[in-house]
C-alpha cells in the first residue's frame, strides 16, 4: 500500500509543478475543463471495468 501512496503523491506533485510552470510562462493549462476531465477519467475507468465482462460475453 505505501508504494501506491507514493505514486499518487508523485503524480500530484508532478501535476502541481506543471501547473506552476504553465502559469508562470502564461501558457494555457494542458488540461480540459474540470467536468470534461473528470468525465474522461471516469469513462476510462468504466471501460477498464467493463472489458472483462465484454470479453466473457463474446467468448
Amino acid at each position: 500500500m505505501p508504494q501506491v501512496l507514493t505514486v499518487i503523491l508523485l503524480s500530484l506533485l508532478t501535476g502541481f509543478i506543471v501547473g506552476l510552470l504553465f502559469t508562470a510562462l502564461k501558457l494555457p493549462l494542458p488540461a480540459p475543463n474540470a467536468i470534461a476531465g473528470i468525465m474522461g477519467i471516469l469513462g476510462i475507468y468504466l471501460g477498464h471495468l467493463a472489458w472483462p465482462y465484454i470479453t466473457k460475453l463474446f467468448s
